[in-house]
């Protein structure tokens, strides 16, 4: 009777039980090779259209002051990413008056994404 249970386990697999080792000697399970780091597909293609949205947004929302500034800002249309405090300088006004214009604009694009 021990026998025949023992048979119908032996063919058990376990996701965390040690099936070899790697070059350096560390254990590797079956979950190491087959877990899969791909990126979902919906995910991603939302991501897509979502970026894709903001452009559109941007041009047609945002005065060209705003737009200067997000662009800045977050490193929109491939800039490099930069401070209030550089965009102040650049542009001659308060580093206040840059963070007033950008929450204002990022109110904007976000208003018309909920429309959207």
């Amino acid at each position: 009777m021990m026998f025949r249970a023992g048979k119908k386990q032996a063919k058990d697999v376990y996701l965390y039980e040690p099936i070899g080792a790697d070059k350096e000697g560390n254990e590797i399970s079956l979950l190491d090779i087959i877990e899969s780091l791909d990126e979902d597909i919906v995910d991603s293609l939302s991501l897509k259209e979502n970026v894709t949205s903001l452009y559109q947004f941007i041009d047609k929302v945002l005065t060209r002051r705003e737009k200067e500034i997000i662009v800045l800002r977050y490193g929109l249309f491939r800039q490099e990413a930069v401070t209030q405090r550089e965009i102040a300088d650049m542009m001659g006004i308060s580093r206040s008056y840059v963070s007033r214009i950008e929450k204002k604009a990022l109110y904007k694009l976000k208003q018309s994404f909920k429309k959207a």
